[in-house]
């Protein structure tokens, strides 16, 4: 098999035990798949759950605190633990952690999205294991990710992973919850999400995670709109992930080759930017940019709402409705300005060169 670049999330239910301590014969099992994993040369990225169900014992709270305060002096207690548990058992197989905490904000600011790239680039060249968690900590309600699929979806397209493994406590997806239908058939290869089987799915999790079924499925949607292969399922032994990676894991495999692969910048553009401002395209520049792979022109621009500057990232509307998103070479002020000026320019013998408002490589497409 060749070398992969793996990456595998481990929720909190897969690591601890009903009274939020970290469960010791679990942490162990994985431990031993993912030194598994990296003595056959493959890459492994590990996306870990666990610190605030590790943390909340040890603050006396009898059950996952609801409170954003409770969540957060969890973590702040339990992520110690995790990472002090995880370095201590790697050590084992000489294989040395690295902690990396990140929040939406490390996401959506394109500099530290760059930065954490590098970094986890640099980590996997020198042969260290990242370990990744959402920094609940310091995380607000609404700049987070949700819980750790998510984050596990956004990380797997964001290094362009040759797989992502969601390891979790049902052994893969069923068109009707088995937990109440006895006879919900398991679905064992997909090639996409509907809307339908989100609309059906269980959004509620384990007592110490915060993800469910739904959320699995919203992750691999994402994952599988960035080209990435995802199996969501359990298992059990040191060579759990070496069985899932040949296609014999105990759960489902989410896959779809027709969907081209998608780069990191615009990757950044697509789910993580905050859009400045919108535009508004004729026909003919709908069909160029949606059909023809070519560049947004200034002359298919009629409308410009909002304030931005050169680098920015805006939202492109045609006829009916949002088409994309872009990175634009103008500021808000200047494309108006050439908005202005086209009909004189359209009037005029001479030739007047135009820039890109969006180039083509800095363009995504609803």
């Amino acid at each position: 098999m060749r070398k992969k670049r793996i990456v595998v999330k481990i929720g909190s239910s897969s690591l601890t035990n009903d009274k939020g301590e970290i469960d010791q014969e679990k942490l162990n099992d994985h431990i031993h798949a993912v030194a598994a994993l990296r003595k056959a040369k493959h890459e492994v990225i590990l996306v870990s759950s666990g610190a605030v169900a590790a943390g909340f014992a040890r603050l006396g709270y009898p059950s996952r605190p609801v409170t954003i305060k409770g969540r957060q002096a969890a973590a702040a207690v339990g992520q110690g633990l995790l990472i002090e548990s995880y370095i201590e058992k790697f050590s084992e197989f000489n294989i040395i952690p690295a902690q990396i905490l990140l929040t939406r904000n490390d996401f959506s600011n394109r500099d530290r999205y760059r930065n954490a790239f590098a970094t986890i680039m640099e980590l996997l060249e020198r042969g260290i294991l990242p370990i990744i968690n959402e920094n609940d900590t310091v995380s607000v309600e609404e700049l987070t990710f949700g819980d750790n699929d998510m984050l596990s979806a956004l990380v797997s397209g964001f290094i362009h992973a040759d797989q992502l493994i969601i390891l979790t406590d049902i052994n893969g997806l069923y068109d009707s919850n088995p937990r109440v239908n006895p006879l919900a058939k398991k679905l064992d290869v997909l090639e996409d999400i509907t809307d339908e089987m989100l609309e059906g799915a269980d959004s509620a999790g384990s007592k110490v995670g915060t993800g469910g079924m739904k959320s699995k499925l919203l992750a691999a949607k994402t994952a599988l709109s960035l080209s990435v292969p995802v199996f969501i399922g359990h298992g059990n032994g040191p060579d759990k992930l070496l069985q899932i990676l040949k296609g014999n894991g105990d759960g489902t495999y989410i896959s779809n080759s027709e969907i081209g692969s998608i780069n990191t910048s615009r990757q950044w553009i697509a789910f993580h930017s905050e859009s400045a401002g919108k535009l508004f395209v004729d026909q003919g520049a709908e069909e160029a940019i949606l059909y023809n792979g070519k560049s947004l022109l200034p002359a298919g621009v009629f409308k410009v709402k909002g304030t931005f500057e050169k680098g920015d990232v805006v939202e492109v509307f045609g006829a009916n409705g949002l088409l994309g998103k872009g990175e634009v070479s103008y500021s808000s002020d200047d494309l108006k300005k050439a908005i202005e000026n086209r009909s004189e320019e359209l009037r005029s013998d001479s030739f007047v060169p135009s820039i890109e408002v969006i180039h083509r490589n800095r363009w995504v497409k609803v």
